[in-house]
């Protein structure tokens, strides 16, 4: 019997094809997330790897075995997938491994208007029933099987996003555009058409074995093409997409990165602005400036742990507007609550036509302080380490302690998070400062303690 625990993550399915999961543990999937969504219906798109079309439609047979009838989105980002969820009133299933090489797959569910499934909201339970079903036989199958049906939401979901925000009046724009061969390159194209932009494809070409670079924006080696194009094509600003096109990274007129704290903190302020006021959700580890911008702005803050189980979950309880994570997922109520790096995108767009200055300008009032950036260390030991941490700092004067997520130290001139990681032996370091020799002197800190 296959060891699902493997695959099985806390938010998706996600391992290396065929060696830990194949087809016909997809179609088991497919039979599963039918019986714990009690659904009449479900939506089911895919991404660009070779082994995504035969993954996915082996899920539709597993749920139309069921009695459950299937509408195949086919090629599609994930944030394409959430909206036709939410547009259709359909639970959804996503056939991705987002910036993982090219071996892995894996399956990001939801429920009926993009609402996430995780470990306590059916995961546990899909597992379950397939682990049980792949030791003992077959699902029993319906009386009537479903029906598989064919529809392209690329043009509507286009539509939609562009409805959220106005990109008429902006001035001319040359923006370059790195796909990394993902799904960038499926769903730019139609967004982008018809507004005032003159746009720099790069690796638009759909290609799941990543010939160019991983598509992973957040290693800094991934994003060198862009920022050099930027560069030399004289662009006012450089995008950047994750494999599934989620995730949208952003680089200035210098091809100097955006950090996402900063994205978040321009998005949250027109938002605030379109609703009048109302909460931005931000995690642990996103700047002092977003919570001081959001404020500024008369809206309210809240903070939460990282990860978009966390995050959907706040913005579903608060009722907020926009949330933002350092990993630059962003998060829209007028969007089913789900991320969608594309829409946070056509924000910057605007904000940066809507104006004459270049975007370094337009985001330097939204980036203040010193930041380390996430810094990763490998240890034996997670508990032991953060805890000599924490004792290295309690107690110090004017430095408060809290554990929402890992071990978070604040003082008046600065802050760090120490995390574990869920799925590595890693600790994740992130320090902010008012300048930059107090973040170094916080950084070698606390990283001597870790290292040890």
């Amino acid at each position: 019997m296959p060891d699902l625990s493997q695959i099985v993550k806390a938010y998706d399915v996600r391992g290396v094809v065929p060696d830990q999961w194949d087809e016909s543990l997809a179609e088991l999937f497919g039979s599963a997330f039918a019986q714990v969504t009690g659904a009449e219906a479900i939506v089911v798109g895919h991404d660009m790897r070779p082994s995504s079309p035969g993954l996915s439609r082996a899920f539709a047979r597993g749920a139309t075995a069921r009695g459950v009838d299937v509408t195949e989105i086919g090629l599609c980002s994930t944030d394409q997938l959430y909206f036709a969820s939410g547009q259709l009133g359909l639970p959804g299933a996503m056939f991705t491994a987002s910036h993982n090489p090219a071996q892995y797959n894996g399956i990001k569910m939801c429920r009926a208007g993009a609402a996430p499934v995780g470990q306590d909201t059916g995961l546990a339970e899909i597992r379950s029933l397939v682990e049980g079903w792949a030791g003992s036989g077959a699902p029993e199958p319906a009386v009537a099987p479903g029906t598989i049906t064919q529809r392209d939401v690329l043009t509507d979901y286009a539509a939609h996003l562009r409805s959220l925000v106005d990109l008429t009046a902006i001035r001319p724009l040359k923006v370059v555009v790195d796909a990394g061969n993902g799904m960038g390159g499926h769903t730019v194209p139609t967004v982008f058409e018809g507004l005032p932009v003159d746009l720099v494809p790069m690796y638009f070409e759909l290609d799941g074995t990543f010939p160019n670079h991983e598509a992973n924006p957040l290693d800094p080696k991934n994003i060198t093409d862009l920022q050099a194009k930027v560069r030399e094509t004289g662009a006012d600003i450089g995008l950047a997409f994750d494999g599934d096109a989620d995730r949208c990274f952003v680089v200035d007129e210098s091809g100097a990165p955006v950090s996402p704290s900063a994205i978040t903190a321009l998005v949250a302020s027109r938002e605030l602005a379109k609703h009048g006021g109302g909460t931005v959700i931000h995690n642990c580890i996103t700047s002092w400036s977003v919570p001081e911008v959001v404020k500024e702005q008369g809206g309210t803050p809240v903070r939460t742990r990282v990860g978009h189980s966390f995050i959907k979950a706040e913005m579903a309880r608060t009722g907020a507007i926009f949330g933002g994570e350092h990993s630059a997922h962003y998060y829209f109520r007028d969007f089913w609550n789900a991320d969608t790096g594309m829409l946070a995108a056509l924000h910057v767009l605007a904000a940066l036509g809507g104006q004459d200055g270049p975007l370094s300008a337009l985001v330097a009032q939204y980036d203040r302080y010193a930041s380390s950036g996430e810094i990763n260390s490998t240890v034996d030991d997670q508990a032991g380490r953060a805890a000599a941490v924490r004792a290295a700092f309690e107690g110090r004067p004017g430095a408060e302690l809290d554990e929402l997520d890992g071990l978070t130290v604040s003082t008046a001139d600065w802050w760090f998070n120490l995390r574990p990681s869920n799925t590595e032996p890693l600790l994740r370091l992130n320090v902010e400062a008012r300048d930059a020799a107090t973040a170094e002197k916080v950084r070698d800190e606390v990283l001597a303690i870790v290292r040890a």
